[in-house]
């Protein structure tokens, strides 16, 4: 563990929580005193020196008191917390069960979460990704024009009129619907390779183009949309000193509000996803520059195969990870299930 034993462990956990509580440098008389280390102040001095040299404690200024750095929270992110997995009681009974309009309910959770963590908060809707080819309708609209319907397994429904160069009877339509069909039904744009659009077009004879076309078109019903984003909670940032700076908080409340911004984030939270579904990100690791000075934690909700959403929290670094973690896991437990329940 990069040099730590037992009682270093000890230590940066007994600082970490008591910096998370009050939001004051801790110094060695403080945790000899708080703790039940049984260790003496000079002891607790001389481990600590041996923590900021290795970089999980930072001395602000010229405070006798330490505090955690980047990497101390990272290290009680990733092992401190792997245990814990209290339940949430206040969530058990999710207001938002019967609520009907996907909106309502995504901007219901912000509002809650912000209410419960005192925290800024974000969520996506739902990104489609994956997505393969249920059915493709080709239609003769008149002389000149042909409509191609293209329906994804997601229900996404494309529509593209495609203007042609000659006429086509009703045989040669039957005839490209078919092949399209019997080749491309339930394939990702992954699957469908350059190899494959060659012996289609190939195939088509004369039509190739109109080939060309609807692949594009399937191409732009696969490609996936920037996601709506629910925030709330921005003023909260102004309970925390280390975040109410006038130009820091001015930054991150527009981050918040304006949004562009967090879509990068969503992205890199569903790109990123582990099993658990947690990210963490601390300071600098975090995708948006706005937010170098905060802790965001993400959660991924899941509508069915393919179909995910973002769930973020942002806070000063000295966030209660373990309430935050626990929120976050029973909510996407009760998003999967509202969810799954409104599609049956």
């Amino acid at each position: 563990m990069d040099g730590l034993d037992e009682r270093k462990v000890k230590i940066l956990e007994a600082i970490i929580r008591m910096y998370l509580d009050t939001g004051e440098p801790v110094g060695s008389r403080t945790i000899a005193k708080d703790t039940d280390l049984n260790l003496s102040s000079a002891t607790i001095r001389n481990e600590m020196s041996d923590l900021e040299e290795l970089g999980y404690i930072t001395a602000p200024h010229t405070s006798a008191g330490r505090i955690p750095s980047d990497k101390g929270y990272r290290f009680y992110v990733d092992h401190l917390l792997q245990t814990k997995d209290k339940e949430i009681s206040d969530m058990k009974e999710f207001v938002i069960e019967h609520t009907e309009k996907m909106d309502q309910v995504l901007r219901q959770v912000a509002k809650m979460l912000a209410k419960t963590t005192n925290y800024a908060t974000m969520i996506s809707s739902p990104k489609y990704s994956g997505s393969k080819v249920k059915f493709i309708q080709l239609s003769m609209l008149d002389e000149t024009q042909l409509l191609a319907v293209i329906v994804m397994e997601t229900n996404v429904v494309k529509n593209k009129i495609i203007v042609l160069k000659q006429p086509l009877d009703n045989e040669e339509v039957f005839r490209l619907n078919v092949l399209l069909n019997s080749t491309l039904n339930g394939l990702s744009i992954s699957e469908i390779n350059l190899g494959m659009i060659s012996r289609l077009k190939e195939q088509a004879g004369g039509h190739g183009d109109i080939i060309g076309t609807v692949l594009d078109a399937v191409a732009e019903s696969i490609r996936q949309e920037e996601p709506e984003i629910y925030t709330s909670g921005a003023t909260n940032i102004f309970k925390y000193p280390e975040l109410s700076d006038s130009q820091k908080a001015s930054e991150l409340i527009y981050t918040l509000e304006e949004k562009q911004q967090l879509a990068a984030l969503v992205s890199d939270s569903l790109s990123s996803e582990e099993e658990t579904g947690i990210q963490v990100y601390i300071g600098n690791e975090s995708p948006i520059q706005t937010m170098k000075d905060c802790s965001v934690v993400t959660a991924t909700y899941e509508l069915g195969e393919g179909v995910k959403g973002t769930v973020g929290i942002i806070g000063p670094k000295r966030m209660d990870y373990e309430k935050v973690m626990d929120s976050l896991k029973e909510l996407t437990t009760q998003l999967d299930g509202i969810f799954k329940k409104k599609s049956t």
